[in-house]
């Protein structure tokens, strides 16, 4: 198993942008609440639209420390949070 599968996921796969600032914003306030650290966001290859956003969003967001693509599969995004 990899590392990554132990953490919260939300996938965003086909979801428009406004879905996409919601439900994100409510995901990782959520994580906040149950003391959560790491979360992976879900966004696809693709043409990179909704990457593009969550990580807009994610660098928008005081709650966020840092993230990353994850290596083996630029489809997901690590976030680290403020906790």
């Amino acid at each position: 198993m990899i590392y990554w599968d132990y953490y919260p996921k939300l996938d965003v796969h086909g979801e428009t942008r406004d879905t996409v600032n919601f439900v994100l914003k409510e995901f990782i306030n959520d994580n906040i609440k149950l003391n959560q650290d790491i979360i992976v966001i879900i966004h696809g290859k693709g043409e990179g639209i909704l990457k593009k956003e969550v990580h807009y969003l994610l660098r928008q967001n005081r709650n966020v420390l840092q993230f990353h693509l994850v290596l083996e599969n630029p489809g997901m995004t690590i976030v680290k949070l403020k906790r």
